[in-house]
């Protein structure tokens, strides 16, 4: 199983995702930024290094939002999803080839990586009048 974690960056009403790259497994679909958690790291420091990696810019962690595990055909993930911000810096597309702010009711569900789904759902909840679509 590999280790994931991923940031869900909520401001003034919006959710901030990438659109993965053509090359990619799950290629051009949605998801919350992060990556995989490298051999020695803790969870927090892999996704602040993975943001800088893949934005250029600084993000902290806030807290543990949710865990899922998620079983695609080529891998098994742990996904482990924090609240977090932005601390310094300004996105930039070094991995992703788009970045957007969505309003909840902007969610497509079909647009994001499957392990994504689940955590959509659970935003919905959380949030209260939410309409994914």
């Amino acid at each position: 199983m590999t280790e994931v974690v991923a940031a869900l960056i909520f401001e003034n009403g919006r959710f901030f995702v990438g659109k993965r790259p053509p090359h990619k497994a799950r290629a051009l679909l949605y998801e919350f930024v992060g990556g995989k958690v490298e051999p020695g790291e803790t969870k927090e420091e892999a996704l602040a290094r993975e943001c800088r990696e893949e934005l250029g810019c600084e993000v902290c962690a806030d807290s543990l939002y949710t865990d899922v595990i998620h079983e695609y055909p080529d891998l098994t993930v742990h996904l482990s999803v924090y609240l977090a911000h932005f601390v310094s810096g300004e996105p930039q597309l070094l991995e992703h080839v788009e970045f957007r702010w969505i309003l909840p009711e902007e969610i497509v569900p079909e647009e994001f990586c499957p392990a994504d789904k689940i955590i959509l759902e659970k935003i919905q909840a959380d949030f209260g009048g939410l309409h994914v679509r």
